[in-house]
């Protein structure tokens, strides 16, 4: 079987291709399903960020082909659209890349570490959708292992870079005292929850937080000292705030631009900075264009990153060398895999002989034959009996001049040379 890694990330797309596979989490299964129920996919796992789109596949021969299609497919786009930002990543690449993907080195932001909980939660999808096999069980495991052998062993996640900090860091620059001004957070969740918590640790003067389950809302509200409301609710708290950040699954845009035009009137010009780090996006492009407001995406925020990341280059180094002998490891594994049918038919072979040997000695021993005799020749005829092929084919390797054979046969049975 052959492992694939497939998709497209921040390094490759702009924003503008990576929202249109954005894979929702509610048809994840689905996808799951649809890969996996027809033609050589045998397992498969999505991984689906705000930075990346990836698939991960056990196949039945070499071809990436049936994937490709399906990736196409599923998300109604063309050739022409979508491969030019596409890689694909099969056996040992794919190994290193999810290594790296899991322990923050192919992220936007150097050593983050939210995207291996991003990783565990793909993978159990995928488990629960019944898409994983021995291949990427064993793949993830190793993955999930690595990653914390990464951050035990390296400083990648000893600086305080995310996302999350650099939207906070952006508001930090515009508005230099956050205690006088007032965040409003769109979502509820991981990343939501870090910019919460960073706004919380610079003094903001109050958070809000919009969410569709507005108990979730309120939960985190609570601990940030902040207050919640449901998303229908933006429209009559949006001039309130200074910071919007917003981070949430939907496929639509939840801030437009006649929304945000009407809060700044009611604002009398005040400028607002908005902050958008969801893919799809959350707040509509054309948002930019009106006077007095500041306007990011995921991507505006790579330059912020950049300033953070020096301490983390050392580390990503160390982190490297390490994926590189676990990278050696699972491969090892893998081809170990070809073996298993050739050791099954060996043990079954030996433990056939085994049994012939015993039922004729039970048998002589039952004809009270003496016990002694019986077990010597047990071990002759058992010794005989194991050796007896293979030493035919080493006879006619030698005779048809096979040394290679000769010589493997030495390192199967590690014999001593003369």
């Amino acid at each position: 079987m052959t492992l694939l890694a497939l998709g497209l990330n921040h390094r490759t797309a702009p924003v503008e291709i990576r929202e249109r596979v954005a894979f929702a989490p509610e048809k994840v299964p689905q996808a799951l399903q649809e890969l996996t129920g027809s033609g050589p996919v045998r397992e498969a796992v999505i991984l689906s960020t705000c930075n990346r789109t990836e698939v991960y596949c056990g196949i039945e021969g070499e071809e990436k082909g049936p994937v490709l299609e399906w990736f196409r497919d599923f998300h109604r786009l063309s050739a022409q659209e979508v491969d030019p930002y596409l890689y694909t990543h099969p056996d040992s690449q794919a190994v290193r890349h999810i290594l790296r993907v899991a322990s923050g080195l192919d992220s936007l932001v150097l050593g983050e570490p939210q995207i291996l909980g991003q990783i565990k939660q793909a993978y159990g999808t995928a488990l629960q959708a019944g898409c994983i096999g021995q291949l990427l069980n064993k793949l993830f495991q190793h993955t999930f292992s690595v990653a914390k052998q990464v951050r035990t062993d390296t400083a990648i996640g000893a600086s305080p870079v995310s996302v999350a900090f650099a939207a906070v860091s952006l508001a930090r620059q515009i508005f230099s005292d956050l205690n006088k001004h007032t965040a409003l957070l769109v979502g509820a969740g991981e990343t939501i929850e870090l910019v919460a918590r960073h706004l919380h640790e610079q003094g903001i003067g109050r958070i809000i937080i919009a969410n569709r389950t507005v108990e979730r809302a309120h939960n985190l509200a609570q601990e940030f000292g902040g207050y919640a409301i449901a998303l229908p609710e933006i429209p009559a708290h949006l001039a309130e705030a200074d910071i919007v950040i917003s981070s949430t699954a939907s496929p639509l845009p939840i801030l437009g631009k006649g929304m945000v035009e009407s809060a700044l009137k009611a604002r009398k010009r005040r400028p607002m900075l908005l902050v958008d780090i969801a893919v799809p996006r959350d707040i509509e492009p054309e948002v930019a264009g009106l006077d007095d407001i500041y306007l990011y995406t995921v991507d505006d925020l790579s330059e912020i990153i950049q300033e953070n990341l020096q301490s983390r280059q050392q580390a990503a180094l160390q982190a490297e060398e390490i994926i590189d002998t676990q990278v050696s490891h699972f491969m090892g594994w893998l081809q170990s895999l070809e073996a298993v049918d050739t050791i099954r038919a060996f043990r079954c072979t030996a433990e056939e002989i085994r049994d012939q040997v015993l039922e004729h000695c039970m048998r002589q021993l039952a004809a009270g034959k003496d016990p002694d005799h019986v077990m010597r020749e047990m071990a002759r005829l058992l010794t005989n009996k194991l050796i007896h092929e293979p030493t035919a084919q080493l006879n006619r390797a030698g005779f048809e001049g096979r040394k290679e054979l000769l010589d493997a046969a030495r390192v199967l049975f590690n014999l001593k040379q003369n």
